[in-house]
């Protein structure tokens, strides 16, 4: 079988590691799940969400053109939730001081021709 980017193949776990999970995708060839691959987020242990002879289904996110060592991910076939504990943007400035890029573009003009002035001294 040809493996291809993007393909979704069902394989067995039969290696865990702290850097990912290996994958037998047939007889002959196995694929890696880096740890990053594993879940959306944060993996603080691996051996926790997976193991050893579990059935799993993958998606082939890259092949190595020289090597032919497959990459597997299990997070991009997760569904997108989205996550209720989202922060709050932050913003550069604060509204309630008016500073910020209001102030920058009042302040920008004068600074120029302080600049201008200074080099035409010399």
């Amino acid at each position: 079988m040809e493996y291809k980017i993007g393909m979704v193949l069902d394989g067995t776990i039969t290696g865990l590691q702290p850097y990912g999970a290996f994958v037998s995708l047939s007889d002959t060839v196995q694929g890696l799940i880096h740890v990053s691959e594993v879940q959306a987020g944060y993996t603080k242990n691996i051996h926790s969400l997976l193991t050893v002879g579990q059935k799993v289904q993958v998606q082939v996110i890259d092949i190595d053109e020289y090597s032919k060592k497959i990459s597997l991910s299990l997070r991009t076939l997760e569904e997108q939730i989205p996550q209720p504990n989202h922060r709050r943007k932050k913003y550069f400035t604060n509204k309630n001081k008016k500073i910020g890029f209001e102030t920058l573009k009042k302040e920008l003009p004068i600074w120029t021709d302080e600049a201008m002035d200074a080099l035409l001294e010399k």
